[in-house]
């Protein structure tokens, strides 16, 4: 007669909180890969563009993240209060079953995933905490990364391991969710004692009895006495247990009330947990004070740090990541000061950067013409010859996570728009009329004027029909405040596939000997600087527009600056004056702007705006980021 399988089933609380891991690891693996794609090195992963979210993904990551914390509190607290443990005991009796029949084989390495299981997930919530709180240097970034990995890995071998344990059957349970069975209640050595105390006082009532019954006089009735009478005749009574002496009911078991549902203590503990997570991070929040000093005490903007008020106020340091170069790390730490004198305020921001970049798109005489030097240019991702550049955004949206509601990820981020040419995503809002403000200096273009390129993010613009066809690069909602500002590039701005061709120079140096003397010592390897005195760019005044007859005149392998300084800013464009200086391996920049500007365009610096950070070094778009922003507080 053959043997039949009953179909297996699992407690409805395992089958829940599996469930919801599952549903978080798949989220917080889609937002990962999403925010690992913003890598240099990893622009491979927008072949998934299609099942990849694109907005808000930072915020959907860290909500993953959350609910896992949960997850894995309400297990803890679940296979105790249920009594499940030996699901997942890693004893000697356990381990001993990888040397014996293949049933007791699959379930020792069952278990033993569980464990490699628990110990990466444990990896990746103390690494992802790490990186929110801007805690995690590069190393804890790459393992947070391969814990990724690590995790997929488990997924594969749990399902095979399962497999193999039970086959198909073993497989299904966990869709066949089954009330919990209530554990036997826990042995109690002073219960046992008792009952046989008990049922010995019991056999020594019966003997008195009988002896009495047999001792009674004649012409007394004897008397039977049987309280039971359900007992057998010939089976010794035992009397019913009796309250304690005290009269007062016996107290319950010490876990009897909790594991009448054990699932609903573990949620309370998951709620409560998280609830504690939250108030902490909450408490937290990376605080800029800006203090209010006296007018006479305020800085000069000059890119000094020796002003006495720097030397006064505290600081804030941030660490910034997932950025390009910075000596292939990717990440720097950013130190921040702020004062006001009621009308102005005033920044000083200073970041590790290695080299002094200043090679902006330069060009190069070669025998078929003008080279433009570049390396992603084309593509509107320029990783080699870019100036090193220092942004900063200000907004009063509410958002606690990365540039969630002005960033939108994936080669095509705005529906009905045209594609970026980086295969990256593009800054825009999604409200009407809503701005973020946003200031970017330059090493070279802006810095020589002692300007910061006052710029926002808006809805995306309108596309051009070059920039539907691919031939021109779309920029979303990112775009300069109105106004003129001082620089342009040296050269016209051709389609992506012309620049191999090469290109053709706007102006070309007056005197060739002074520009070249400018540039310093020539050293075109991008991770090399420039030293203090070098200048990368050119003005009107000492340059000419081009001609046939004057480029033939200037030998192959000439380089002459990619910039051209003219006029001056002007408008909402020039509301941020800057000034930066680099020395043993630091940018020291300081900048200053009026508290309030009627523009709305900008943003006010007042109590409650929300302030970001980021550090390019020599690279067009790959800067370094923060997760939580800083909220100003102004000093009254």
């Amino acid at each position: 007669m053959g043997r039949t399988t009953s179909k297996k089933k699992t407690d409805y609380g395992t089958v829940i909180l599996h469930w919801l891991l599952v549903a978080m690891v798949i989220l917080a693996t889609a937002t990962g890969l999403r925010i690992a794609s913003e890598t240099p090195d990893r622009a491979w992963i927008n072949v998934l563009d299609l099942v990849l979210p694109k907005a808000t993904v930072w915020t959907h990551h860290v909500d993953a993240a959350v609910v896992l914390i949960a997850v894995a509190i309400a297990y803890v607290v679940y296979l105790r209060r249920a009594r499940l443990t030996q699901r997942v005991r890693l004893d000697r009796v356990r381990l001993s079953g990888l040397v014996g029949r293949p049933q007791a084989r699959w379930g020792a390495i069952n278990v033993l995933l569980y464990w490699a299981f628990y110990i990466a997930m444990l990896s990746q919530l103390v690494t992802g905490v790490a990186i929110y709180l801007g805690l995690a240097g590069r190393t804890m970034v790459e393992a947070h990364w391969l814990g990724m990995w690590a995790i997929l890995a488990y997924v594969a071998t749990h399902v095979l391991s399962q497999w193999w344990l039970g086959g198909k059957v073993q497989l299904l349970r966990i869709l066949r969710p089954a009330k919990l069975v209530p554990p036997p209640p826990p042995f109690d050595p002073a219960e046992v004692l008792e009952l046989l105390a008990r049922e010995k006082a019991a056999r020594g009532q019966v003997y008195k009895d009988q002896v009495f019954m047999d001792e009674a006089p004649s012409d007394q009735p004897a008397r039977r006495v049987r309280a039971d009478r359900s007992l057998p005749a010939d089976r010794p009574h035992v009397a019913p247990p009796r309250p304690p002496a005290s009269g007062r009911p016996r107290p319950r078991g010490r876990h009897q009330v909790l594991q009448a549902n054990p699932f609903m203590v573990s949620a309370a503990a998951a709620l409560v947990g998280i609830g504690f997570l939250i108030t902490l991070e909450r408490t937290t929040t990376d605080t800029l004070y800006i203090y209010r000093v006296d007018p006479a005490e305020a800085p000069i903007v000059d890119g000094e740090t020796s002003d006495p008020i720097w030397r006064r106020v505290p600081a804030v340091t941030v660490l910034t990541e997932h950025g390009g170069s910075f000596k292939d790390r990717g990440e720097t730490s950013v130190t921040i000061q702020a004062v006001h004198d009621g009308t102005y305020a005033y920044f000083l921001f200073v970041w590790d950067d290695p080299t002094r970049s200043l090679k902006q798109l330069p060009l190069r005489k070669t025998q078929k013409g003008w080279q433009l030097l570049h390396d992603g240019f084309e593509y509107a991702d320029e990783r080699s010859y870019n100036e090193d550049k220092f942004a900063v955004l200000f907004t009063k949206l509410d958002a606690v996570l990365a540039g969630d509601l002005t960033f939108h990820a994936g080669p095509e981020p705005a529906a009905g728009k045209p594609r970026t040419l980086s295969g990256r995503g593009l800054h825009y809002t999604t409200g009407e009329k809503l701005y973020v403000d946003v200031w970017q200096w330059k090493a070279t273009s802006t810095n020589p004027s002692s300007y910061c390129d006052d710029d926002h993010f808006g809805p995306p613009g309108e596309g051009t029909k070059a920039q539907y066809d691919g031939t021109a690069s779309y920029r979303g909602g990112f775009a300069p405040d109105p106004g003129q500002a001082n620089y342009q590039h040296n050269f016209a701005l051709l389609w992506p596939s012309a620049y191999a061709q090469g290109v053709t120079p706007r102006r070309l140096p007056k005197n060739l000997t002074e520009i070249t003397a400018a540039l310093g010592h020539i050293d075109l390897d991008p991770e090399h600087g420039e030293s203090e005195a070098a200048r990368w760019y050119m003005t009107e005044e000492e340059s000419v527009p081009y001609s046939g007859e004057l480029d033939r005149l200037i030998p192959e392998g000439t380089i002459i600056p990619g910039v051209i300084l003219s006029g001056k800013f002007s408008g909402d464009r020039a509301d941020v004056r800057c000034a930066g200086r680099w020395a043993a391996g630091r940018w020291a920049l300081e900048a200053v702007r009026r508290m309030t500007v009627d523009s709305p365009y900008d943003v006010a610096l007042a109590s409650g705006t929300y302030m970001r950070v980021a550090a390019f070094d020599h690279n067009q778009i790959r800067h370094t980021r923060h997760v939580r922003p800083l909220r100003l507080v102004v000093q009254e």
